[in-house]
């Protein structure tokens, strides 16, 4: 199943302007690899960031949304920011459905 993480943080928190956020951030796309099989991610799809937005989305191949809380948790996303984890659907997986 296919997840969208949006994990807003504040600009004081900004890995840009924070210390602590950055030597977290510089090390969180290694954390989840390595994690991954312990909170049940199957693939990391994408990892984007919209820097003036202060957001990172990140997308999971995952079993279920509990998992992927723990895995922010221990990753340390949830530290710096607030996350949102929404299900996703490709287009064409919608495009059938409707169809």
């Amino acid at each position: 199943m296919l997840f969208g993480v949006f994990a807003i943080h504040s600009p004081e928190s900004c890995p840009m302007n924070n210390d602590s956020s950055r030597k977290m951030f510089i090390q969180v796309q290694k954390k989840i690899e390595e994690n991954s099989e312990k909170f049940k991610i199957s693939k990391i799809i994408g990892f984007y960031m919209s820097v003036l937005e202060h957001e990172w989305i990140i997308i999971l191949d995952a079993d279920n949304s509990h998992d992927i809380e723990k895995l922010c948790i221990e990753v340390g996303i949830s530290s710096v920011s607030t996350v949102k984890i929404v299900p996703i659907n490709t287009y064409s997986d919608a495009i059938k459905k409707m169809q």
